[in-house]
């Protein structure tokens, strides 16, 4: 899978695009929405990338904006008809769609899990216990379907073109104790992550219990991190949804917020000595 099958990504990267000619042409959202006789949300989701544009609207931001370039015309072009195409996670209709959309074209992922592994590392049998212990109950055929699409998302990892994304996952020393699954899914569970911390561009790091108390203590996050123009993202999931924030104060507090939490947890070679440790604990009974 690459980014260019992310309509999400696509949109954002226009959006950011358009945002900056606009502000380059010293112009209002207000008044680009007057010249194009639309509403001013229009405009806005556009440059967020809530929305997709139509030919049409490149054509008349692009005359607005007098962009003269005929690669850069195309190129926007480009990434308004790829934003509004369809994504293998689309037929499944999923509630957390759009963050599959944003992991998808990532360049950089860094997630913090203080209750279990994260989704991008967990085997089926883990997998299929998380969803089994899910509130509403959902059905076989659903956490059938769900485990299938994580299976697809973690196929990032060993795409090669464009590179995987650089995933740096940070958990809570809890995450290994709490039996998921059983011992012997823990067991196959953390020899999985152990082997995916030998490839370069992951890190797995634990933060013990003797830490103590640290800034994200009640928290679940993501980071999210693309290349440019495309901002950063963080998502933060919880009983009551899924909430995007894309302020860059927002995402430069959780950036700090997560270096710290790299520098409380183990480094990743005494990490994984201790889920060897645990691992080991788990196939002895």
């Amino acid at each position: 899978m690459t980014d260019e099958r992310s309509p999400i990504v696509r949109r954002r990267e226009l959006g950011a695009l358009l945002r900056t000619l606009r502000t380059e042409a010293g112009l209002t959202v207000e008044q680009v929405a007057s010249e194009l006789l639309c509403s001013p949300s229009k405009v806005s989701r556009m440059e967020t990338g809530q929305r997709g544009a139509s030919a049409r609207d490149i054509r008349d931001l692009c005359n607005l904006y007098r962009v003269t370039d005929q690669v850069q015309r195309d190129h926007l072009a480009d990434l308004a008809r790829e934003g509004r195409g369809s994504a293998w996670w689309q037929p499944f209709g999923l509630p957390y769609a759009t963050y599959v959309g944003l992991e998808a074209g990532a360049a950089s992922i860094r997630d913090f899990e203080p209750g279990v592994f994260p989704g991008l590392l967990q085997i089926p049998a883990y997998a299929r216990a998380v969803h089994e212990g899910a509130f509403p109950r959902l059905s076989p055929d659903v956490i059938d379907e769900r485990i299938e699409v994580r299976r697809n998302r973690q196929e990032i990892l060993t795409r090669e073109d464009p590179p995987p994304p650089r995933l740096w996952a940070i958990v809570d020393e809890a995450v290994l104790h709490r039996v998921i699954g059983g011992r012997s899914v823990m067991a196959e569970q953390l020899a999985h992550v152990l082997a995916a911390c030998q490839q370069p561009r992951m890190t797995v790091q634990v933060i013990p219990y003797e830490a103590g108390a640290h800034p994200a203590l009640d928290s679940t996050f993501i980071l999210l991190e693309f290349g440019d123009p495309v901002p950063g993202v963080v998502y933060v999931e919880g009983l009551a949804g899924q909430i995007y924030l894309e302020r860059a104060q927002d995402v430069e507090r959780y950036t700090r917020v997560f270096e710290r939490l790299v520098s409380v947890a183990l480094s990743q070679e005494k990490s994984s000595h201790l889920m060897a440790k645990v691992q080991a604990a788990y196939e002895e009974r």
